[in-house]
This record gives structure tokens, sequence and C-alpha cells, in this order.
């Protein structure tokens, strides 16, 4: 098969394979070729020979993202040096024009200057590429508050399958373009049909990532909202136009000790009643992993806990901050066993260092013992999310399965880390009959198996349990509208039948790398560093 005519890097050599075979989450696939386009001609280039020869595109930025949608057995396509669409900021109108492979800290780091910010904040953001926020819907610890990125992306530059480009605005009509008119004639009506059933079988989360946002789209009308959370199965997002808001100008914090998860709800429901721009949750197991590097002041917190709840509040000035402060401690005390409060920027930090102790701990686990991201992106109603936790706990124990749990609770999202031992037989089964029970728990609690991350490879069979087969069918039929040679990201989202619990880059079935690419992307997982270039690890002797 002829490589295709682009004018960046097209490689087939394993060392340049290798630098890609794996990404954020659980997988070690090893591409078939790896794709760096130079700017947007080459991207379009790329795309019709892809068209032409049947060959599967797997689209990526930083590779941070947790699904295995980053990884597969095609053509890795490296968008991160896609500069030619620079950073924009127009701070009149509180907005922002940025390419896809702008990151969100050189976006808030623009915005910063004229004293605004895109409020989504996930905890990848210094690496994370805007398109792949878009790809995911991304949202991060702010999103109780603030919401995940859809409703502050205003406009999406697209590639399509056909190898056009065409601009998706909100209010506006999408452009003649084939993937629109095929949309129009085959799914749209099937989608408008079903507006009844989906606004039923889709999760009544206050987050969700998960399949084809149908509601999204017969809420607004704009196709954008579908491209949004697509993991570029619909089409290759190359800029996009972002609402910004102003920078708050105070925070302040509180600490609340909880003994029993009996009183979530209640103290998450007291709490958004005073508008918090972030409540996270500390579990038990979470606090357990941590104990030994806790300051005398967090262990006090944490002593005798089932949970930790950190939150955040914003103001414009210190006097109301105050006010809402103690109004929010008033009503959560007679719940807590305990309220720490700061009412300054250092204090407010010293509080929220306990959120990132396991992070090193994790980091350090030595070989025999890896930390999975498997069940990570459970999201349920906040009522339901007590019974959520204890459900994994429980069913992990019974797999041999220790797990470390932390989230977004003011949305009822739940991060789950499972640390198996590797030289156990059998972990993988156990694994994957966790997910399976997991899974089944999600959807009797009326949740989503993805809260902010998307689906990926390894939630995409999982998405008939959740939606039902009429759903899932209008998924496949949106897909095939945008994209009829299934040559976007094959098996995301859409299920190619592919186990999940399969290809992992842990344990003795992994695929065999060359040892200082294996090194080097363990070491990336180890300390975050996902804006390294990959072809920075392969063999510099290729030209």
């Amino acid at each position: 098969m002829p490589a295709p005519a682009i004018r960046g890097p097209f490689r087939t050599d394993l060392s340049a394979r290798a630098a890609y075979a794996e990404g954020a989450g659980i997988y070690r696939i090893v591409p078939a070729a790896v794709a760096v386009p130079a700017d947007i001609a080459d991207l379009i280039a790329l795309v019709r020979w892809a068209a032409a020869t049947g060959s599967p595109l797997v689209l990526r930025g930083a590779g941070s993202a947790m699904g295995g949608g980053n990884v597969g057995d095609g053509t890795i396509v490296d968008l991160t040096r896609l500069r030619e669409r620079p950073l924009a900021i127009r701070a009149d109108r509180r907005l922002a024009r940025a390419g896809s492979s702008v990151t969100l800290a050189e976006l808030d780091r623009a915005a910063a200057q004229h004293n605004l910010r895109l409020p989504p904040d996930p905890s990848s953001g210094k690496w994370a590429t805007l398109g792949g926020m878009i790809s995911t819907n991304a949202a991060g610890a702010r999103s109780v508050r603030y919401g995940s990125v859809r409703p502050w992306v205003q406009a999406i530059d697209l590639v399509t399958a056909d190898g056009e480009q065409i601009r998706l605005a909100r209010g506006a009509e999408p452009p003649p373009a084939a993937a629109v008119e095929r949309f129009r004639r085959t799914a749209e009506p099937a989608i408008r049909a079903a507006a009844e059933r989906i606004g039923t079988a889709f999760p009544h989360t206050r987050k969700n990532s998960s399949g084809y946002a149908l509601d999204a789209y017969l809420r607004s009308g704009d196709l954008l909202d579908l491209v949004i959370g697509a993991e570029g199965t619909l089409g290759i997002v190359t800029g996009a136009d972002w609402r910004l808001d102003a920078v708050p100008r105070h925070h302040a914090a509180l600490r609340i000790s909880l003994r029993s998860m009996d009183h979530f709800a209640g103290v998450i429901a007291a709490l958004l009643a005073h508008q918090p721009s972030a409540v996270e949750l500390l579990d038990r197991t979470f606090l357990d992993l941590v104990g030994h590097r806790l300051s005398p002041d967090a262990a006090v917190a944490a002593a005798g806990a089932e949970a930790v709840l950190l939150v955040e509040l914003e103001g414009a000035s210190v006097a109301a901050l105050r006010e809402v402060v103690d109004a929010a401690t008033r009503a959560v005390r007679p719940m807590a066993a305990r309220v720490d409060t700061a009412l300054d920027e250092a204090e407010a930090t010293r509080l929220w260092a306990l959120r990132h102790a396991a992070s090193p701990i994790l980091a350090g686990l030595p070989e025999t013992r890896r930390s999975l991201q498997v069940i990570e992106d459970g999201c349920v109603p906040v009522s339901r999310v007590g019974e959520y936790i204890r459900f994994v706990r429980t069913a992990a124990g019974a797999h041999g399965l220790d797990v470390v749990m932390f989230g977004h609770a003011g949305d009822g999202h739940v991060h789950v880390n499972l640390l198996p031992e590797l030289a156990r037989a059998g972990w993988e089964a156990e694994v994957a009959a966790l997910l399976d029970e997991v899974t089944g728990e999600i959807v009797r609690l009326g949740g989503t198996p993805s809260g902010e991350h998307g689906d990926g490879r390894l939630r995409a069979g999982l998405l008939e349990r959740v939606y039902g087969r009429d759903i899932v069918e209008l998924f496949r039929l949106t897909r095939t509208a945008f994209d009829p040679h299934g040559i976007f990201n094959p098996g995301v989202i859409v299920s190619d039948g592919a186990p999940a619990i399969s290809r992992l880059k842990a344990g003795a079935g992994a695929v065999s790398l060359p040892p200082a690419i294996a090194a080097a992307l363990r070491e990336i997982e180890r300390t975050g560093g996902y804006a390294r270039h990959r072809l920075e690890l392969a063999s510099s002797d290729h030209p």
C-alpha cells in the first residue's frame, strides 16, 4: 500500500509505532503507522488517502485520554503539530479562538492577561489539547458550577471523513457538505422520531460523556453538540471558538469530614445551595492510602472519617465570601464530624493539599502492582453516591482487588483506580468481572459509565446495557452518516466487539516493546509527562 503524500512525518518503523502504542489508559496496541500532519492540507490529504485505501485513522492529541480512544491498530494521527491557527483572545467579547493543538494551559495563560479564563479544568489541563477536550467533553473539579466544555464551545472547525472543511457554529445553519447532507437525510429523522425514548433512556446525571449527545442535539439543534464528545469519530476538530469567563478575585475553602456516607447527599444538597465552584470527594480508600503522608492537621481531619469533602468557593469580595463560608458551614455542620475553613489563598491551598497526596504514591507503585483505570469514570445521581461507593468497595474486595476512590462529589462523579497484583494468576479475569458487575450497578442507579473521559474502546461495549439497543442503533446511524467508510477511530463509542479487558499495557500478556521506549512510556505515565512528543522517543537515526 503506498504511503500518503503528506509533508509531515509518516513512519512505519517499529520505534515510531511503539512510541504511540500507549496512552494514559490501560491499553498497549502497536499501530500500523504514525502520521504527524504538518498542517490542515496535510490532514485532508491523509483523510482522503485513508478513505481511498480503507486505512483506519486513530486520532490523538497529547495522549492523556483514559478510555483508549487514542491507541489502535490503524495509523495514529498525531495532531499536536497543527499550529497554523494561532491562539487569539477577544477580551472585549470574552472569546478565544484557538487551534486544536493549543493546550488548556496555553489558553489560560493568554486569557489571564485579560483577567479571563476557561472555567472547565480537567486535571490533565497542563498538557491536554483543546481538541482532545472537545473530543471527550472534558470537565474537571469546577464542573459542579461551570459544567463540562460543551456550553463553552461556540464554534468548531472540522475536517470530515470526505476530506471537506466545514465550520459548525451555535445558532447557525451548517454549511452544505456531504457529511451534513447524509446526516440530514438518514440519521436526523430517526433521532427526532425517537426524541421521547432518548429523553428517558439517557442517564439523568449531572454529567455524561458517554455515547453521542443525542439529547444535547435535540435541545439545541446544533450539530456541534454531536461532535463535542464524539472522540473524533464524526470528524477531526482543527480549531474552535470558546466563551471565556472572568477570573474570580477571591477564593475560600472548606474541608468537611464525614463519619458516614449516609450523610453525603444531605451535605452535598446543602453545599450546592451556596454555588461552590468545586466539591471534591476523598473516599476512605483514598485516606487509607495516603495516611502515612498526611500532615498532623490533615490526619486529624481524616481520622475516623468514611470520606472527606474539599470545597472551593469563589467571590468578588472578601466580605461576601466570608458570608457564604459562614452560611455553608452552618448548613453542613449538623451532618459533619468536622468542618475546617480557610478564607485566604494560602490557607485554602493548605486544605486542598490533601487532594494531591495520592498521585506520588500511585505513580511510585512497583511494577508488580499497577494502578489501572478501568471503572474510573462512573457518574450516578448525587443521592445514590453512597450506594455506589459501597458497592464498588464490596465487589472489588470479593474479587481480591484493592481500589482507591476519589472524584467530583458535587456531580456524583467517582474515579476508581484498581491496584491489581500482577503476579496473581487470573487477575485480568477478576478485573473484567468487576467491570461487568459495576456496570450493572451503574445502570441500576441510573448513572453513566463516563462522566467526563468519554467511552474510548474501554466502554464502547457497555453502551447497549446503558442506553438500550435502539439508542445504540441511533449511535451507529449517526456515525455512519458522518463517516460512511468507518475510517475514524474504529471500535470507539460504537463497539467492534473486542473485549474491553485485553491488549493491556501491564501483565504477562502485554505485547513487548523496544526496552528503551517501554521505559520512556512508563516514565511518562509515572510523571504525567504527556507534553513530550512521542516521536522524540523513537530512534533518532530514522529520517
